[in-house]
């Protein structure tokens, strides 16, 4: 029996994560990674402890567009808090912020996507041998 979910065409899936990188929808990326649900966008991100607002302008902006509402940050190998200031920026423009490890990021965004939610990724990537 087939469980994997039903992707509607065009829309971003992520297959991978580990070694550093990510694969989306047959692209690879070495770096972290924004996944909306029609593009993939690379992230000057590079750690969980210097996130500001402006690492998230373009999730603020679709938030503000009515694009997304629900932004899940994968923080690297594990969870983290993320600061009150920055949660409030996003929450503003009307996204909830879930923070999780890269891992489950990535497993819960395509789960959302396949339900046809308004979400969007930010994705820390972990040095993980990578996941097939």
């Amino acid at each position: 029996m087939d469980v994997t979910p039903l992707i509607p065409e065009g829309r971003q899936l992520v297959e991978a994560y580990g070694d550093g990188g990510f694969k989306v929808s047959g692209t690879t990326y070495r770096s972290a990674v924004l996944v909306f649900p029609g593009r993939t966008l690379p992230w000057s991100a590079e750690t969980f402890a210097d996130l500001t607002a402006e690492h998230f302008t373009d999730v603020i902006e679709a938030g503000k567009a009515g694009e997304v509402n629900l932004l899940l940050l994968g923080c690297g190998p594990r969870m983290a808090m993320l600061p009150a200031p920055l949660r409030q920026a996003l929450r503003a423009a009307g996204v909830v912020t879930e923070v999780m490890d890269t891992g489950a990021a990535c497993r819960t965004y395509n789960v959302l996507l396949a339900e046809g939610r308004q979400v969007v990724a930010a994705l820390l990537p972990v040095d993980l041998p990578p996941v097939v």
